[in-house]
């Protein structure tokens, strides 16, 4: 019997330091990252099927209606959306493949993928996580007040909507990587003890 694979959705609001995490998890445990398709133009920085599916909106739509993502949304007029059939594969082959999307997104997740284990990064305090919005020093005040009403109403809507497994508080960034993994790797245990394999 094959080892089961696992859907890995880690969420968390602007300046939590889930990118970092994320990145840390699937170079840890050799994971796959899902590429999002999106109809945003490309930029010169930007690697077709690297950082990105780039496509039209004709074909977007297409793939949406005929059911091949996992979820998608608008973002400031462009289309945004996780492709299944990379997904499907990767569980199938026994990997782990992991999405890093939004609360909506993680909600849409779920309901088409029940099996995907979803994992929710908190900042240790509110005040904690406005003091790393702005030490990022990329905003002025106004937007970094706006991220921060934002990631509160996140925070909440994720703790309300039951989709997820772990809320993780990245107090410490090296605990926080090393506790994701942990985390990881026990569902992955779990999942193996379940299917015989």
């Amino acid at each position: 019997m094959s080892n089961p694979g696992l859907l890995l959705v880690i969420c968390g609001p602007s300046g939590v330091g889930k990118t970092t995490i994320t990145g840390q998890v699937r170079k840890i445990l050799s994971a796959l990252f899902s590429v999002s398709m999106t109809t945003r133009p490309r930029t010169a920085a930007d690697t077709d099927g690297v950082d990105y599916h780039f496509v039209d909106i004709p074909t977007f739509q297409k793939a949406r209606d005929e059911g091949k993502l996992l979820e998608w949304a608008e973002v400031f007029g462009n289309f945004y959306g996780t492709p299944r059939e990379p997904v499907d594969q990767a569980v199938k082959d026994g990997r782990v493949m992991i999405l890093e999307i939004d609360v909506q997104g993680a909600i849409q997740v779920k309901k088409l993928f029940p099996a995907a284990f979803s994992l929710f990064v908190l900042p240790p305090s509110e005040d904690e996580l406005l003091r790393r919005l702005r030490k990022r020093q990329r905003e002025d005040e106004a937007t970094i007040q706006r991220r921060f009403r934002k990631a509160k109403d996140e925070i909440a809507m994720a703790k309300a909507c039951g989709v997820y497994d772990v809320f993780l508080v990245n107090d410490d960034l090296d605990q926080a990587i090393a506790e994701a993994v942990r985390i990881v790797r026990e569902e992955l245990t779990k999942r193996q003890a379940a299917t015989g394999a």
